[in-house]
C-alpha cells in the first residue's frame, strides 16, 4: 500500500535555476553549425547592447563634462551674483564690497570697471571686453591668476600694463613685453564732440584659462587706470560677488540686499546664462532618449533570436517535458539564454564606455592625427579639450535600464517555450 502510494506520487520538481537549466541554456548559446543563423542573431544582439550601452555612457559623460567645464569656466571668471547701483554712481564701492564679502556664504566681492574697446597691434585688431580690477582682487580670481603662461602679475596695480588671454595674444601677434593699443569710442569731450580714446599699454602677462571665448576676449587693466580710461569719476561699474555654493544663490540674495546698505539690482548667474544652460539640458535629454533606442533595438533582436531558437528547439522542449521538466524549468532555460546575452552585453558595454571616458582626450587627439582634421574645434565648442565626466547616478541608470530591457525581452519567447505542447511538437517531427 505504502509502496503503491510512493509510486503514484508526482516526481519532485527541481529547484528554480538548477544546474541542469544553466547547462542546457549554455548549450543553446553555443549553437552548432546547423543553427548558425541563430548564433549570428545572438552575436548581433550582444554587439548591439554592448555598443548601445557604451555609446549612452560616453555621450552622457561628455555632455556632463561639457556642462561642468563650461559652468566652472563661466563662473570662475564671472561673479555668481552681480550688484549694480540703482540710485546713483557706485562711488562707495570699497565699503559696499567689504560689507557684501562678510555675508555668510559669500567667498569674496570684487568691485570692477567694465567697458568695451578695440585691441589693436601692427598685425591685427579685435573687439575686447576690458575689465579694471585691483591687484588684490585679481589674485582672488584663481582661474586667471593661476593660469599665467607668459609674464608676471607682480606690481599689476602700479605697472600700468595689461593682462590678456592667450588666443587674443596669438591673434594680435604679441607676447609679454610687447605693446597693444586700446581704442574706445567714448573718449574726451571736445567742442567738436566726443573723440575716440586711443592709448598704448604694455602686455604685462598672458593667461590661458582653456575657454577660447574668454581667452580671446578679456583684457584686464589696473582698476584706477580703467577708471581714467573709461571716464569714470572715482566709481565702479558693478560689484561681482562669488559664492561658496552657487546653487544656493536664492538663500543668499536677501542677505546681500540687506548688507549692501543702498539700492542695488542683483543679477545672478542663472539669469545671465539661462538660455545657454537650458539649451544644454534639452540637448542632453534628447540625446538620452535617441540613444536609448539603440539599446531597445538590441533588446528586440534578443526577442527575435529567442523566438527562432524556440521554434528550432521544439523537439528538444517536447523531450524535456516528457522526461519530467516542468513548464517553469523550460521557461527558465530560455530566460537564462536570453538574459545572458543582455547581461554580458551590458557589462561589456559598461567596461567599454568607461575605458573610452577615461581616455577620451587621447582618443580625440589620435583620431585628429589620423584624419588630419580638428575634431573638436575650440572656436565652435569654447573649450580647448574634450571633457568627459561620468556621473555615477547616470551611469548606474543606463546599466540598470539595459539590464531591465534585456530581461523583459526574454519573457515572451520564454513563455512561448513553456506553453509548447509536447504531443503537438513531436507529432510533426
Amino acid at each position: 500500500m505504502s509502496h503503491a502510494a510512493t509510486h503514484d506520487d508526482p516526481p519532485m520538481a527541481t529547484k528554480p535555476f538548477a544546474a541542469f537549466e544553466w547547462l542546457i541554456a549554455g548549450r543553446y548559446l553555443r549553437a552548432r553549425r546547423k543553427e548558425g543563423f541563430i548564433s549570428v542573431i545572438a552575436g548581433f544582439s550582444f554587439l548591439g547592447i554592448t555598443l548601445g550601452v557604451a555609446t549612452l555612457i560616453i555621450v552622457m559623460a561628455v555632455m556632463n563634462g561639457f556642462r561642468t567645464e563650461l559652468l566652472n569656466k563661466i563662473l570662475g571668471i564671472n561673479g555668481h551674483v552681480v550688484a549694480q547701483p540703482l540710485d546713483g554712481p557706485l562711488t562707495d564701492f570699497a565699503q559696499v564690497a567689504e560689507r557684501l564679502s562678510k555675508v555668510a556664504g559669500v567667498k569674496f566681492a570684487i568691485p570692477l570697471v567694465e567697458g568695451q574697446a578695440l585691441a589693436s597691434s601692427p598685425a591685427a585688431s579685435n573687439g575686447v571686453l576690458v575689465r579694471g580690477l585691483r591687484g588684490q582682487d585679481l589674485g582672488k580670481l584663481q582661474l586667471v591668476s593661476r593660469t599665467v603662461r607668459d609674464g608676471s602679475l607682480e606690481g599689476f596695480d602700479d605697472g600700468g600694463g595689461v593682462l590678456i588671454g592667450r588666443r587674443l595674444a596669438d591673434q594680435l601677434g604679441v607676447r609679454a613685453g610687447d605693446t597693444i593699443s586700446l581704442v574706445s569710442p567714448r573718449g574726451a569731450v571736445t567742442p567738436m564732440g566726443v573723440t575716440p580714446r586711443i592709448k598704448g599699454y604694455r602686455v604685462q602677462a598672458i593667461f590661458e584659462i582653456g575657454m577660447s571665448e574668454y581667452d580671446a576676449a578679456f583684457v584686464f587693466l589696473p582698476f584706477q587706470e580703467a577708471q581714467a580710461y573709461f571716464n569714470r569719476e572715482d566709481d565702479a561699474s558693478s560689484i561681482e560677488i562669488y559664492l561658496d555654493h552657487p546653487d544656493r544663490v536664492d538663500d543668499v540674495k536677501p542677505k546681500l540686499h540687506e548688507a549692501a546698505g543702498r539700492a542695488v539690482y542683483l543679477l545672478d548667474w542663472r539669469d545671465r546664462n539661462k538660455t545657454f544652460f537650458s539649451a544644454l539640458e534639452v540637448e542632453r535629454n534628447v540625446m538620452f532618449l535617441i540613444l536609448t533606442l539603440i539599446v531597445l533595438v538590441a533588446a528586440l533582436n534578443i526577442i527575435s533570436g529567442l523566438i527562432m531558437l524556440v521554434k528550432d528547439k521544439g523537439r528538444d522542449i517536447a523531450i524535456l517535458r516528457t522526461m519530467g521538466a516542468t513548464r517553469g524549468a523550460v521557461m527558465r532555460i530560455f530566460l537564462i539564454t536570453g538574459a545572458s546575452i543582455g547581461v554580458i552585453g551590458t557589462l561589456a558595454g559598461f567596461a567599454l564606455g568607461m575605458i573610452v571616458c577615461w581616455n577620451v582626450e587621447s582618443i580625440r587627439a589620435f583620431l585628429a592625427y589620423l584624419t588630419g582634421t580638428e575634431l573638436f574645434s575650440p572656436e565652435v565648442y569654447f573649450l580647448s579639450r574634450l571633457p568627459a565626466d561620468p556621473n555615477v547616478g547616470e551611469t548606474a541608470s543606463v546599466v540598470l535600464m539595459a539590464l531591465a530591457l534585456s530581461v523583459i525581452a526574454t519573457l515572451y519567447p520564454s513563455w512561448r517555450a513553456a506553453k509548447l505542447d509536447p504531443v503537438e511538437a513531436l507529432r510533426y517531427e
